[in-house]
């Protein structure tokens, strides 16, 4: 099997970005190797091809952009670490349910490795901690990283967001992933003191377990 190509192309624009996905998945060929694209974004909301004006309670100036990711509403921001995994599905014999466990478990494994106890939440994509507090399915965790696919003829684009040191206050704005009430943290509210680029080599070192 090819391995997977990575880029770390820092802080990039959402829309030039996605406009690169789209482009990249379109132009595939059977030969093309995956690629994996880690990187921060400045302020954003995104909503999923589910997204609901609802969910978007107060979003300030910060702008707003559809996608034709599954999920809801998000927030991307500096201190979040992006991960796209642009992967043919059929050429390493993955179905999208085992596509979305294998991106969880990198995320829960690099969470590990600065000693968080990530999990996740049945019916509910990404990456959770736990947390007193909370209410529902949700009482006694807090989301730590989001997840949102999209596939084209097979393969893959968009991917995960893990919050790594960021502004938490935007996630007020919103009903996070279409949950009201749903607490987010990240890695610097739990007292881990690590760098964004840290994160994301660590993350890119884990997707390439699991996917590559």
């Amino acid at each position: 099997m090819s391995t997977i190509t990575r880029h770390f192309p820092g802080l990039s624009d959402y829309a030039q970005t996605l406009e690169r996905m789209r482009e990249f998945t379109r132009a595939r060929t059977p030969d093309t190797p995956d690629e994996f694209w880690l990187l921060q974004h400045p302020p954003v909301f995104t909503l999923g091809l589910a997204g609901r004006a609802n969910h978007l309670l107060d979003p300030g100036p910060i702008p707003i952009e559809k996608t034709e990711r599954g999920g809801q509403v998000t927030y991307h921001g500096p201190g979040q670490v992006i991960a796209y995994t642009l992967v043919d599905l059929r050429r390493r014999g993955l179905g999208v349910k085992e596509l979305v466990f294998r991106i969880e478990q990198a995320l829960i494994q690099t969470l590990a490795g600065w000693d968080i106890d990530a999990r996740r939440v049945p019916g509910a994509p990404g990456v959770y901690v736990p947390l007193p507090g909370g209410e529902g399915n949700f009482a006694g965790f807090a989301k730590i990283a989001a997840l949102g696919i999209k596939i084209s003829s097979g393969c893959s684009y968009h991917g995960a967001a893990l919050n790594v040191a960021m502004d938490l206050a935007a996630f007020s704005r919103i009903d996070p992933c279409g949950y009201p009430g749903l607490r987010t943290v990240d890695m610097a509210s739990l007292g881990v003191d690590a760098q964004p680029d840290e994160v994301a080599m660590t993350l890119a070192e884990r997707l390439s377990a699991h996917l590559g």
